[in-house]
């Protein structure tokens, strides 16, 4: 499907769903080496999301849904995550504007704003043991699929597939920013719970994309 106003509503709910199903999941990632909270406010988040959208009126664009989801996730999200994934949305928002929809290489300047937007806020780089590590893969493979003619939908599946690797190899990774870096080398072995709701999350954009395209 077209990358439009509708695929975004539908992203975000397919988001909302994958985190509800795997709420007990992400705290169980988190309870090993964070506060245990992740996969309970990131329901509690995405759960808004949907409840505004389904209060309407409907955007117009992507970047209005987008938008519409980063201030609700702001308001609503506890912890780090709130604002972290607030920012990405709204710097994905802000760099489709007002398209109707997004082509190839706007899908991967909306995943690079989003992972610049991360960065920014919460000070972090590839190897952190942090959602970024999740993240800078998705937007090297975007970036790499889009080059080689790949359709929005395949751009946005070979980002979902390098965030879930990226999640992966989180596991052996030695903790250095955030809650996780208190336990030192306790933290390798873990999954980062970040990076397994970001895996989630642009899985859901893939899926409501309808795959290749």
């Amino acid at each position: 499907m077209a990358l439009d106003a509708g695929w975004a509503q539908e992203w975000l709910r397919a988001a909302a769903r994958a985190v509800a199903e795997n709420r007990t999941h992400l705290m169980e990632l988190d309870r090993a080496i964070g506060d245990a909270d992740h996969g309970e406010n990131m329901d509690r988040g995405f759960a808004a999301v949907v409840a505004k959208l389904d209060a309407g009126p409907p955007p117009a664009t992507p970047a209005e849904v987008l938008k519409a989801a980063a201030m609700t996730l702001m308001s609503t999200v506890g912890g780090a995550a709130g604002p972290l994934y607030g920012t990405a949305l709204l710097r994905a928002a802000t760099s489709l504007g007002d398209a109707a929809e997004a082509q190839p290489d706007a899908v991967v300047a909306m995943l690079s704003a989003a992972r610049d937007g991360i960065v920014a806020r919460g000070k972090a780089e590839s190897g952190d043991k942090t959602m970024i590590d999740a993240w800078t893969p998705a937007v090297e493979a975007a970036a790499t699929a889009a080059s080689a003619g790949a359709g929005p939908g395949a751009v946005l599946a070979a980002a979902a597939n390098a965030a879930q690797a990226g999640a992966v190899a989180t596991d052996p990774l030695v903790a250095r920013k955030g809650r996780a870096s208190y336990l030192g080398e306790r933290s390798a072995g873990h999954r980062d719970p970040g990076a397994a709701s970001t895996a989630l999350i642009l899985a859901a954009a893939a899926e409501a994309a309808g795959g290749p395209g």
